[in-house]
């Protein structure tokens, strides 16, 4: 990299985020998420999208929606808890998130299938 010249994912991610570089609430890669309300027309276009997957998916952790968006973690923490401060994403204990039976039947049948 030549001299002056800047990284444009990181001036992405600062424009992104709105000049922050920490998310005001403590979030782990495996902190959960799940959307609760609609997008408002004042959201930016990276909230939006935020919505729009958990709406489709349900609950995901901050790193699957990193992945999904294609955006880097720290951006996605500062997103993740901005609609979390306005109520429109929820973070479920981890009772209220429920694995699908079917997935607990090919957990079951894989360690019976270590096991024997």
């Amino acid at each position: 990299m030549t001299r002056g010249r800047r990284d444009p994912d990181l001036v992405r991610a600062y424009v992104r985020t709105g000049g922050r570089v920490k998310a005001a609430r403590q979030l782990d890669l495996v902190t959960l998420v799940r959307a609760v309300a609609d997008p408002r027309p004042d959201h930016r276009p990276d909230e939006r999208r935020v919505l729009a997957l958990l709406s489709r998916r349900g609950a995901l952790s901050v790193a699957e929606l990193s992945a999904y968006l294609d955006l880097p973690a720290s951006v996605v923490k500062i997103l993740v808890s901005d609609l979390l401060d306005s109520g429109h994403l929820q973070s479920p204990t981890p009772a209220e998130v429920k694995p699908e039976l079917a997935l607990i039947k090919e957990v079951l049948h894989g360690l019976r299938a270590l096991a024997g």
